[in-house]
């Protein structure tokens, strides 16, 4: 898990009980450190009773932030009493990250004036405070929470989830190369509208690609590294010397040209001119790059590079780019979802077997497209999200499952799993209609909670939960 760091914010309102705040200041640090997480604090004696009430003091504040300013991820706000948003507002209207409030629920046997928090409604005077002033915020279920609760631990890993996906997405560039797959009009999109959610596309021929490769010498460093890392990766004992040394070179091409134009996604036109003219296909360095961070999708599908971005900075795990391709018998919330063999390694249940692209093969001959990454998806929950661009805005969707582990057969060509989506039927007739793609993207664990936040609150796309 990466550690993140957050600022910690106190407030008060002088009609409530300030001996409640102490406690606060020594409950949130307890929770944010048992959570894996830093934190910054401004000290205790540097406003009354160490927390904000008046815009001085908020002032005051903010001025703390600015100094720590790129040193924090998010804010966490407590109201250990009903709290004051006169200090609030100038503390945090320029905060520049994700902010949750956390309100401290009162207790029965402890609602005398002097213990008496009144949280509970003072969140709300919060709140509405920040949306008179347009400053996004954080919050989530249950209203009020303990810090020391599992409730609270749940609503930080969700918040760092949020934290890390809106520094990851906010700003960045995908790197296509090569134009769209010619026969997937499925996967147009708007520039503009990429460019206005503050993602620069930057469009490179594949002829850039294939020189680099043809130009690189055998005994480049770079080379040797590569080989022995994709060797490590999976199983490449079918592979014929010819073709995986221009499955190596392609990697290290396509990482110099990454490096060189500053690409922080990528995505990749991968037929049928790579299978033409080195006999390859690039599904298995996808893989390789998406377990390495870089999230990578292949059939220039640049619109699911956000949500694999996204979704792999919520789980810290990679994403992958899979079609919504068979029924799994006759069991409606059931789905084969699969590719030809760019899933990541880790999402599959063991090593991966690298092999012919058998759909390309067909009709070309038996050493045709090789570098698919035969294998199965490991069961785990899941969470899939998919985008699209429209009218000048990204549209995106998401919605959780599971892969169940249930076989596939051998025959079955490339990597697929079997998912359990409730109300499936539904929420296909819904993307269906609504234009999403034949792809969807997934990633471990149920991130749907913090995708959304991040999606709708801070990023401010278009966004449904299905």
């Amino acid at each position: 898990m990466s550690k993140l760091t957050f600022a910690l914010y106190f407030a008060n309102r002088g009609f409530f009980p300030e001996s409640l705040i102490a406690g606060a200041r020594a409950e949130i640090v307890e929770a944010v450190t048992k959570a894996g997480h830093d934190y910054i604090l401004m000290p205790e004696d540097a406003t009354r009773f160490g927390a904000v009430e008046t815009r001085d003091e908020g002032m005051l504040y903010a001025k703390f932030l600015k100094e720590h300013e790129g040193q924090y991820d998010g804010v966490i706000m407590s109201l250990p009493n009903f709290g004051d948003e006169n200090g609030a507002v100038p503390a945090m209207r320029d905060a520049g990250v994700p902010i949750l409030i956390q309100a401290y629920p009162d207790e029965i046997g402890k609602m005398d004036f002097e213990s008496r928090r009144d949280a509970y409604c003072g969140k709300f005077s919060m709140e509405d405070m920040f949306n008179q002033y347009d400053i996004p915020y954080t919050v989530f279920a249950p209203h009020v929470v303990s810090p020391l609760s599992d409730d609270f631990q749940q609503n930080l890993r969700d918040f760092a989830a949020v934290c890390r996906i809106v520094k990851t997405c906010k700003r960045f560039t995908i790197g296509g190369i090569g134009a769209r797959t010619t026969a997937f009009k499925t996967v147009r999109f708007d520039e503009l509208a990429l460019q206005k959610a503050g993602i620069t596309y930057e469009s490179h021929d594949l002829s850039e690609l294939f020189h680099r490769m043809r130009l690189m010498a055998d005994d480049r460093p770079e080379v040797k590294e590569t080989r022995e890392s994709l060797h490590n990766y999976c199983d490449f004992s079918k592979v014929p010397a010819e073709k995986e040394n221009w499955l190596v070179k392609m990697a290290v091409a396509v990482e110099d040209m990454s490096k060189e134009y500053h690409f922080d996604a990528l995505s990749l036109r991968c037929w049928n001119e790579m299978h033409q003219q080195f006999g390859i296909a690039p599904c298995v360095l996808l893989g390789w790059f998406n377990d390495r961070g870089i999230a990578t999708s292949c059939e220039m599908d640049v619109t699911h590079v956000l949500t694999m971005r996204a979704l792999s900075a919520a789980s810290q795990a990679p994403a992958a780019c899979l079609d919504w391709n068979n029924n799994y018998g006759d069991d409606p919330d059931k789905v084969i979802l699969f590719h030809c063999g760019s899933t990541a390694e880790s999402l599959m249940e063991k090593k991966g077997q690298v092999g012919v692209h058998k759909m390309f093969a067909k009709g070309n001959g038996p050493d045709y497209g090789w570098g698919v990454d035969e294998g199965r998806i490991a069961k785990m929950p899941m969470t899939f999200a998919c985008a699209l661009t429209e009218k000048g805005k990204l549209v995106t969707c998401m919605g959780k499952g599971e892969f169940t582990g249930e076989p596939i057969e051998d025959a079955f060509f490339g990597c697929g799993g079997v998912a359990r989506i409730d109300d499936l039927q539904k929420k296909l007739i819904y993307m269906g209609r609504r234009g999403f793609r034949h792809h969807t993207t997934v990633t471990r664990g149920d991130w749907v909670t913090a995708m959304d936040e991040a999606f709708s609150n801070y990023l401010k796309l278009d966004n449904t939960v299905l």
